[in-house]
């Protein structure tokens, strides 16, 4: 199956301190995401670098990508940066990026496959 997604989503792009993305993933469920994926990594911000005796050290962060419609990612966006507390310096950040075309979700594949089956129409 080559088949590829043609829906309206977003990919909510989220980068917090370390142990703070479940906090995230969890509030952009209860806002309407079906999930995120969490990649771990270091920062290299402006509000990154620590010295440790002498040593500059680079804070592990995470990062979580959102795949999002593209109706609830304002809502989600608002969600994600109230439970990161994004709104304060070195804290992180998220920002949206635009998505052409998806693959490998099956369940967004059937639902699409379905619609254009009935024509569009939820079947109402």
């Amino acid at each position: 199956m080559n088949e590829h997604l043609n829906l309206s989503h977003k990919l909510l792009v989220t980068i917090v301190k370390k142990d703070v993305a479940s906090k995230v993933v969890k509030a952009s469920k209860e806002a309407g995401a079906e999930g995120g994926t969490i990649i771990y990594g270091k920062g290299t911000g402006i509000h990154e670098t620590k010295k440790f005796f002498g040593i500059s050290v680079e804070p592990e962060k995470e990062l979580i990508l959102t795949l999002v419609p593209k109706e609830k990612v304002d809502n989600i966006l608002l969600a994600v940066e109230k439970a990161g507390k994004l709104d304060k310096p070195g804290n992180g950040m998220g920002f949206i990026v635009d998505v052409k075309r998806i693959a490998g979700i099956v369940h967004l594949l059937n639902l699409q496959n379905q619609n254009s089956f009935q024509g569009g129409h939820n079947g109402e």
